[in-house]
């Protein structure tokens, strides 16, 4: 087919109105599908941007269970002189927000107890939910020798 036919073709009415509503349709679908991908592309950063934001405040916002803090609350616990304590916190050993684990020392002899809510503080066995005992799982991974269970 030459080019002039298809110049001529091209030229007729009817052919030029379907061409003109057919570029106009690809045109505003083109125009549609570039909007919707610079509003995800918005909405994605804003998103990304508050996920960001709520990981600083809460890292910042966490609470850390120093030897220092641990013995605070221990010699409240017990009543114990802060400046001057008879039991003594040598190591915290799992720092968890919910529960952690501690080492204290009590008359050169070590125990295992734990701070719940980094307020509360409990001395004995504790199990999970499939019955193990805690406590002595990790009195055996520390070397704690404790006779007098």
């Amino acid at each position: 087919m030459k080019f002039s036919v298809f110049v001529q073709r091209l030229s007729h009415p009817r052919v030029r109105r379907r061409l003109k509503i057919g570029l106009s349709v690809w045109g505003v679908m083109i125009v549609i599908s570039l909007i919707c991908k610079i509003a995800y592309d918005i909405g994605h950063f804003k998103a990304q941007s508050f996920i960001s934001d709520k990981n600083i405040s809460t890292s910042t916002g966490r609470q850390v269970l120093t030897t220092e803090y641990a013995q605070r609350v221990v010699s409240g616990a017990l009543k114990e002189d802060p400046n001057n304590p008879k039991t003594i916190v040598t190591q915290v050993v799992d720092n968890n927000q919910k529960l952690s684990t501690i080492i204290i020392e009590n008359n050169k002899q070590q125990r295992i107890a734990w701070i719940i809510d980094m307020r509360l503080f409990f001395m004995g066995d504790l199990f999970n939910d499939n019955g193990y005992n805690l406590t002595e799982s990790i009195e055996h991974q520390h070397n704690i020798n404790n006779s007098n269970r």
